[in-house]
């Protein structure tokens, strides 16, 4: 958790909470679940109680004892923004991230509409980047809330793209794009991605695509490892401009 992410949009991940519940059906085949729910029971381990929602107040200070500076995910195995969540516990992840302020953290969230509710009570230094979820156009509704919280870069997640989506991205600083892999992996059109790879550049926002997920651009299942992240021949690895310039990889 400290050292390092396989995540490709990321160097590292903290969660000071863990586990959380469905909301919409970017949720359905949830990584985070499947890998805590193999150790529920198992004594002593981490996730002994599995993905049941919990606090780990233990590793609320540890980005502070990272010195090298990092982007870093915050909660990948969560969602900072439950309902279960206490306000006085965000606002100590907050703390943290105010003091550590030689990294960058990404919070990501489905829950956009308490993120905005609780958005005027915390502070939002530029180190601080703001994301939602949207996985098809349903949930596009999110990207209004998002655009009422007041952080330097606001990000969109459109993984698993589980459909085509038109979006206004005024507000927005950054767009990742992926498809599902893993069991049950439902599959990602390329059309919908190219889309919206059309609308950032249109838009002027930087955008990153992760992956193809469990199919290839074609649609058959061929495995995440050999899907691969090439669009249309290249790899898209923008960035927003206060990690550096934004420009895709060749």
């Amino acid at each position: 958790m400290a050292d390092g992410s396989k995540i490709e949009w990321t160097e590292a991940t903290w969660n000071p909470v863990t586990g959380c519940t469905k909301v919409s059906p970017g949720c359905a085949h949830c990584y985070a679940e499947t890998f805590a729910e193999r150790f529920r029971g198992v004594p002593g381990h981490p996730y002994e109680m599995g993905f049941d929602l919990t606090l780990r107040q233990e590793r609320l200070e540890l980005p502070l004892a990272w010195k090298q500076s990092r982007l870093i995910f915050v909660n990948s195995m969560s969602d900072l923004f439950h309902e279960l969540v206490p306000f006085e516990y965000i606002q100590s992840v907050f703390a943290t991230m105010v003091r550590a302020e030689n990294h960058n953290f990404q919070i990501l969230t489905k829950r956009a509409n308490r993120a905005a509710s609780l958005a005027s009570e915390l502070p939002w230094p530029p180190n601080v980047w703001m994301g939602v979820s949207v996985e098809n156009q349903r949930w596009a509704t999110r990207v209004d809330y998002l655009r009422q919280i007041p952080a330097m870069v606001r990000f969109l997640s459109c993984e698993p793209l589980l459909g085509p989506l038109r979006l206004d991205l005024g507000g927005i600083q950054w767009v990742i794009a992926g498809g599902e892999s893993g069991p049950g992996a439902r599959p990602m059109k390329e059309a919908w991605v190219v889309s919206l790879r059309d609308q950032c550049q249109d838009q002027e926002v930087p955008f990153f695509f992760k992956q193809w997920g469990a199919f290839n651009c074609e649609g058959r299942r061929v495995g995440k490892s050999r899907a691969g992240r090439l669009l249309r021949g290249r790899f898209w690895n923008e960035v927003p401009v206060s990690r550096g310039a934004p420009a895709a990889s060749d």
